[in-house]
């Protein structure tokens, strides 16, 4: 689930940073600073700020449920990096290609979303797909916040038993979440390059 948010928040991010024209520089200006601040924060901070801080604040509407304040960390911290993915996505596709749509008479969303979005994607695939497994791992973090995972539990039957092992197994389950997900990142890259190869 925190994938598909970071997808479309990296995404819209990378959308309005790519609007052009003076009408269009606090909405730039705000992307910006999203992204530069959320990309400069350690996840590890951004954890205890939004887990400890939000309930801190005692304002009603604030969950308290440690695992969705962590989802809410990594999405936020998570998309600033999406969105430069695609960013730099979105600038390597050739100004003629633009150029072509707005001959077609295609306004600047249209543009993006039938010219510029299809190619950026295909190339940032190899990119993201590493994020996603970058992602995978960090998850382990949102135990700081208290929240029982692979970790946490891992944590808490060493401390009990006073054996290591079931930090071995908390790796190994991390390991074996990562591998598919590289093997896959793996074959993306293969194919992207195919592609342009063969262009």
């Amino acid at each position: 689930m925190c994938a598909v948010a970071i997808v479309v928040l990296g995404l819209t991010t990378a959308f309005l940073r790519s609007l052009r024209g003076p009408v269009w520089f606090p909405v730039r200006a705000l992307a910006t600073a999203y992204v530069d601040v959320f990309r400069g924060l350690p996840l590890l901070i951004c954890l205890y700020l939004i887990g400890f801080g939000l309930p801190g604040l005692r304002l009603t509407g604030i969950p308290n449920d440690p695992v969705l304040l962590g989802a809410i960390a990594l999405v936020l911290v998570y998309s600033a990096y999406v969105a430069e993915v695609f960013r730099a996505g979105i600038e390597t596709v050739h100004p003629s290609q633009l150029a072509a749509a707005r001959s077609l008479g295609l306004d600047h969303r249209s543009t993006m979303r039938l010219v510029v979005l299809p190619q950026a994607v295909r190339r940032v695939t190899p990119a993201l797909l590493n994020d996603f497994v970058a992602l995978q791992k960090d998850c382990g973090l949102i135990s700081v916040l208290g929240a029982v995972d692979a970790v946490r539990a891992a944590q808490i039957a060493s401390a009990s038993a006073y054996d290591f092992t079931p930090y071995v197994v908390a790796g190994l389950l991390f390991v074996l979440l990562a591998i598919p997900s590289a093997r896959l990142a793996d074959w993306a890259s293969r194919r992207t390059a195919r592609r342009q190869g063969a262009l």
